[in-house]
Parts: C-alpha cells; sequence; structure tokens
C-alpha cells in the first residue's frame, strides 16, 4: 500500500445511531474498493472493523475501527464509530482524527438519538457531513419518511443528491440528480446505467429542482443564474455543493444497499468529490513545548515539523499497546524517534503502519493527513502529542465525555486484587471515559463509565486480558455527622495494675461550627492543670474518636472543642493516659450536642427536550432533589439546575435514558453537605449502628 500527499487523503468518520448499518457500509466501501480482499458480516463475527472478541460475541462496535478504502487515485480512511451511548468516548475521538463525518441513517428506523448526538457534535466541530440512508432493501425501508426524518430533527439544509429507485424489498436502483442518469441493479451485483424510467422522472424532476435551489442558494452569482433560467453544470454543482459542506449550509444526502454492496461505488465517488482533502482544512492551533507559554500553527503539509495526535490505544494480544495517530503535519519515517511533549518522553515509531480492520501493512513513511498506527511505545497515551525535540508541540487533549455512572469494585478473589489494579489501570489507558479511583473513606476502589453497558464490556475485557474475575456493587455513601448543640463535660481515664499506673483527666466543651469550618481546637487551659506537654496528646484523642463519630461511625466535622479543665498525676499521667482522657471526652459529650447525619449533595445540570421536561421534574423531585432554577436551551430543549443527594443519585443516567429516550443529558458535581431529614437518618442510623465502622 502507497503513501499518498495530503492532497489525496479523505479522512471520513462513519458516526450515526447503533445498529444503523455503519461497520456493514465500512466493510463494503472498503471491499467495492478493493482494498480488502474479503467480505464480512457482523452477523457471522467476521466484519472488518469488529475484531475484538467483545464486539464478535455483542454484534455492534465498541471501539473506533480503522478502514482503507482507494479510489479515484485519492485514499479514503474511514473511521467506523460505535453508536450506542456508552462508548460515546470512541466516537469522539473518531470525529476528532476526522475532517468530515458520514452519517449513517437506517431507512427503516430514521433519525434516532445515536444519529442525533453525533451529528451534534460533527456541527459543533465545524466538519463538513454526508448523510447516507442505510439498508434500503430492508422489509419496511422507506427513503421518504428517513429522509423526512432528517429534515424535520436534524436540519431543513439537507439535500438528496441520489435517490433509490423503489423501496424496501423493492428497490431497484439509484437516480443520480448529477448525472440525470438511472443506475439499475441486476442480479449478483450488476449494475446498468441507463436513462430515467419514465415512471420516475417527476420524482426525479422535483428531487431535482430542490437542490439546484439549495445549492443556488449558497452562491450569489448561482442564484442570480438560476433565477433567470440559466444553466447550471455539474461541476459547478459539485464545487458549490462542496464550498457549502465546508460552511455548513448544505448537507448532501445518498442511500445505499450496504449488505448487497449496492450503491456504495457511487458513496466512493461522492466522497472523494465532496469531502475536503486533509489538506484544505484550516491550521490548527497548538501549544509549544509542554508549557501553555505561546501558541503556535499546525499546517497540513509535508514541509512542516512533524505533529501527530494519539486519538485511540487498543491493547492486542501478543501486541500490547497499539497507538493510532493523525499524522497533522510533516512527514515520519519507519523507526523515526519522535518526543511527547505531553510527558516529556523519547519513543521509536517501530514498524509504522496503517491498519485494514485487524490486519496492519507496514509502510516506509507517513505524510501529513494521513492515520497510522503503531506498537509498543512505552509512555504515550491517548490525547498525547507526538512530535519532534528540536519542535515540541502540545495539542488540547481530546474532548471526551464525562462519566455518568460509577461503581465500587471488587475482585471476586482477594488474591487477585494487585492484578485487578493493574488491569483496571491498563482499561483506562485504552479507555480514557473510563475513570478509576480510590475513596478512602470508604476503602473502596470506584470505577465510572458512561453507562450499565460500557462498565460490563470492561468487566469482560478485565477477565480476558488480566484474568481478573471482578463484581460491581453500588457505592458507598461517604456521610458526616455534625452537632447543633453546645455541651460539655468529662473524660476522665484511670488505670492501676500495680507499679506505674495510668492517669489523665481533662473536661472539653463542643459547640457548632460553620460548615467547612472541620475541626477547630482551643488551649483554654490556665493554671497548669494540665501541663502543656500533654494538651496535644488530648487534640489527638478528640481527633481520633471523631473520626468514628458517634451515631453510625461516620466522620464528625464542623465543630469547635474548648480544653478548659482537667487533672494529671506526677507519676502515673503520660500523653497516652490524656490521649484516652480525650477519646472518653469526646464520646461523652458529644452525644449531649445533637448530634445529626450530614449527607453528601450534587449539583445536577439537565438538559432535556421539552416534551420530557415535566417528567425529568417529577424524577428529580422522587430523588429528593430541589430544582434551583430552569431556562431554554434553545431547539426547543430546556436547562434544569437542581440539587440531589449523592445516595439518590445511583443509576439516574440510566433513569434518565429511559424517561427521555436517550434525548437528554447531564452532568454532575459534588455540591456540599447537609443535614439529613429525621426519616432517612434513621434508617442509616439503624443499619450501622452508633459509633461502629461505617459501611454504607
Amino acid at each position: 500500500m502507497r503513501d499518498y500527499e495530503a492532497r489525496a487523503i479523505r479522512n471520513v468518520a462513519v458516526v450515526g445511531h447503533g445498529a444503523s448499518g455503519k461497520t456493514t457500509l465500512v466493510d463494503s466501501l472498503a471491499f467495492v474498493s478493493g482494498s480488502s480482499r474479503r467480505r464480512g458480516s457482523v452477523k457471522e463475527g467476521t466484519a472488518l472493523t469488529d475484531s475484538t472478541p467483545e464486539e464478535i460475541e455483542r454484534g455492534y462496535s465498541i471501539n473506533v475501527g480503522c478502514a482503507i478504502a482507494e479510489w479515484m487515485d485519492t485514499k479514503i480512511n474511514l473511521l467506523d464509530t460505535p453508536g450506542y451511548a456508552d462508548f460515546a468516548g470512541d466516537a469522539i475521538a473518531g470525529l476528532a482524527a476526522a475532517d468530515g463525518a458520514l452519517v449513517a441513517v437506517s431507512a427503516v428506523a430514521g433519525v434516532e438519538v445515536g444519529t442525533e448526538r453525533m451529528f451534534r457534535e460533527a456541527v459543533e466541530r465545524r466538519d463538513p457531513v454526508l448523510f447516507i440512508i442505510t439498508m434500503m432493501d430492508k422489509e419496511h425501508a422507506s427513503f421518504d419518511k428517513a429522509f423526512a426524518s432528517i429534515r424535520d430533527t436534524l436540519t431543513p439544509n439537507v439535500i438528496p443528491v441520489e435517490i433509490p429507485l423503489g423501496d424496501g424489498t423493492g428497490c431497484r436502483g439509484t437516480l443520480n440528480l448529477f448525472t440525470g442518469r438511472a443506475q439499475v441493479y441486476g442480479p449478483r451485483g450488476a449494475v446498468t446505467d441507463g436513462e430515467i424510467p419514465a415512471e420516475d422522472r417527476e420524482r426525479f424532476e422535483r428531487y431535482h429542482r430542490e437542490m439546484l435551489e439549495t445549492i443556488a442558494a449558497t452562491d450569489d452569482s448561482l442564484l442570480e443564474r438560476y433565477l433567470d433560467g440559466g444553466e447550471i453544470s455539474r461541476e459547478e454543482e459539485v464545487t458549490a455543493m462542496k464550498e457549502g459542506m465546508k460552511r455548513g449550509q448544505v448537507f448532501p444526502l445518498f442511500s445505499c444497499c450496504a449488505e448487497r454492496d449496492l450503491g456504495t461505488a457511487n458513496v466512493l465517488t461522492r466522497l472523494v468529490e465532496l469531502m475536503p482533502s486533509a489538506y484544505e482544512m484550516e491550521e490548527l492551533h497548538a501549544f509549544h513545548g509542554a508549557e501553555a507559554e505561546h501558541e503556535v500553527e499546525i499546517h497540513p503539509d509535508d514541509g512542516s515539523p512533524f505533529t501527530a495526535q494519539v486519538f485511540k490505544t487498543l491493547s492486542e494480544p501478543h501486541v500490547g499497546d497499539v497507538s493510532f495517530f493523525r499524522v497533522l503535519s510533516g512527514t515520519i519515517e519507519n523507526g523515526a524517534e519522535v518526543f511527547n511533549a505531553s510527558r516529556g518522553a523519547t519513543e521509536k515509531l517501530g514498524h509504522l503502519s496503517v491498519a485494514q480492520g485487524r490486519d496492519r501493512f507496514e509502510l516506509q513513511r507517513l505524510r501529513a493527513g494521513d492515520i497510522g498506527c503503531v506498537a509498543k511505545l512505552r509512555n504515550t497515551h491517548t490525547g498525547d502529542t507526538l512530535s519532534t525535540r528540536d519542535h515540541p508541540v502540545r495539542l488540547p487533549s481530546l474532548r471526551l465525555p464525562e462519566p455518568l455512572v460509577t461503581f465500587a469494585v471488587h475482585a471476586a478473589s482477594r488474591s487477585d486484587d494487585e492484578k485487578l489494579q493493574a488491569g483496571l489501570h491498563r482499561l483506562h489507558d485504552e479507555d480514557p471515559t473510563l475513570e478509576l479511583h480510590y475513596n478512602p473513606e470508604t476503602h473502596e476502589t470506584l470505577l465510572s463509565g458512561m453507562g450499565e453497558r460500557h462498565l460490563d464490556v470492561a468487566l469482560s475485557k478485565l477477565r480476558r486480558k488480566a484474568g481478573v474475575v471482578a463484581t460491581l456493587s453500588a457505592p458507598k455513601i461517604a456521610y458526616r455527622e455534625t452537632v447543633r448543640a453546645k455541651a460539655e463535660g468529662q473524660g476522665r481515664h484511670k488505670k492501676q495494675t500495680g507499679g506505674r499506673g495510668q492517669f489523665g483527666d481533662c473536661w472539653v466543651r463542643i459547640a457548632p461550627a460553620q460548615r467547612g469550618d472541620g475541626i477547630r481546637f482551643e488551649d483554654r487551659i490556665s493554671g497548669g492543670v494540665i501541663p502543656s506537654k500533654y494538651i496535644p496528646a488530648v487534640e489527638k484523642g478528640i481527633n481520633e474518636a471523631a473520626v468514628r463519630g458517634v451515631l453510625a461511625g461516620y466522620p464528625m466535622v464542623d465543630f469547635r472543642v474548648e480544653l478548659f479543665d482537667g487533672s494529671y498525676h506526677s507519676v502515673d499521667s503520660n500523653e497516652m493516659s490524656f490521649k484516652m482522657a480525650g477519646i472518653l471526652a469526646f464520646k461523652e459529650v458529644a452525644k449531649k450536642c445533637k448530634p445529626v447525619l450530614l449527607e453528601p449533595l450534587d449539583e445536577l445540570e439537565v438538559e432535556t427536550p421539552d416534551v420530557y421536561l415535566g417528567d425529568v421534574l417529577g424524577d428529580l423531585s422522587s430523588r429528593r432533589g430541589h430544582v434551583s432554577g430552569t431556562e431554554s436551551a434553545g431547539a426547543g430543549r430546556t436547562r434544569v439546575r437542581a440539587t440531589v443527594p449523592e445516595s439518590e443519585i445511583h443509576l439516574y443516567a440510566t433513569q434518565l435514558q429511559s424517561l427521555t429516550h436517550g434525548r437528554a443529558r447531564f452532568t454532575r458535581k459534588f455540591k456540599q453537605y447537609e443535614e439529613v431529614p429525621n426519616d432517612v437518618a434513621s434508617k442509616v442510623i439503624a443499619t450501622h449502628g452508633e459509633g461502629g465502622e461505617a459501611t454504607a
């Protein structure tokens, strides 16, 4: 496989909802172009870009997959992206590595939530977008209905360029609005080019007129000529459409029957004609070196210093980590040393390759605009920038979505704890939307991801790659305790067992403090009733006792302690005795200060279509949520801000998806601790006991 200049490269992310035919389409594009010698099948587990055991077993894409189609002396890098929201991180990474998006829409289902989400993402990135209606030969397929769903749900500026002859099992070919010719499908994939059938002439004229009007509206001179009844040549139509796509004014629409390889050759031609080359993309702005001192521009040409960004890391058996990257500028040779400015590390690019699904083809070099991969980089991860030591460059990290669900993860066998941690860290390196951290309060390892399906796949990978069987459970809640009243009392420790004894005696006063103040200890001893050398021991004892609380074993916070009296023995007193006295004093007095339970509250921001607003508000209310405000988010959507107890949020993402059919999204962050209502507090206290070890 030869290398290509940036002008002859198209980088296209194939995006859309799960089961919309993306993987089958990519397979067909690569096969029809002749770049792939085998024709795979999702159902049979042989699809070109679904190669991991998890993808084959489940029958859907989990990782962004790379394929190549060589067509019209052009290299088309196809990035097959997952369609389900749980794996949106890989879909966004695919868009980041591409220069345009091919949005797949099922002819049966029309626009679905995944289609909408990825189209919005592409538009926000200002990427050119082509639509393709897939599975035109399936039962109940309807081009007109799918087209209407795109126009009504996503954009009114979608314009068909090719329309099918017939729907569903009656689909027999396509009409090309550019050429005014019909392509009729024959047996065994044969295609015959000919005149438009008389019965389809009226439909052709209607769609052709709509296409010309939309194209002409993007250019004043073309519009004037069109209104005057002048002709617009095919070359002018293609050029105007391409420029309109770059400006986000036009979204061309095609159709195909990819499972039978019908119509995909036309799609390849349109990708070459309409998608911008890697060379045409705007320059990028990056930071010079590891520090954000000043910006530099990166131009997609071979003569510039080498710069690339890693958009995916995939761990493969017998190979190790494989890093997939987009060359943004310059040329890189096989075996060259590069500099990772993100981490200050030097890496060697041995066995520089391009990927055709699971297969790798080694190349001598890669040029600006191309996509390649390399194995066994020691200290490079997803989102890192590769450059040269002479021209170190660091691009902003990929803007990946925040995790939505969190579980505690445990190894089924305690002997596997160490392997569990190592395996989870490797999963995070492969998929940054999986986040891992340890909660020292609850003594749990927490695993966060985009959804329950995401975490289920993660556990499957953990079992296969690290040999660790792990289970998930709801995370414990880090409650707190505090006091609402003032009280005082004595802590007296006396122990005599023969010989030198133990004696410590202190009087303390405990009172509420402001929320967030923690523990404030004040020494009010006068007259030396407790020697100064023992006062830190009293404070240490109080702090240790406060960690275990007096209600349900949770840390007590936000109170003031005054040590104001006590006594000592010249022989039997020591630091340990006064530490024990401090513990006893805290336990005695804190119970008299009207102790209460505190719970963590999270601030949620939910954006939902207006039609689901009532359901969303009702659900938040059922979770003891307090809505602080609502505002319009535009396009028939409302943004809701609410404060909700952390104990009520577990699996909120799943419920929100169910309520809104996946069309709402939310973010959350910790806000503050507040007092738990009596009915809830009594259940927590009854479950965890008084002053014991908290295990909520």
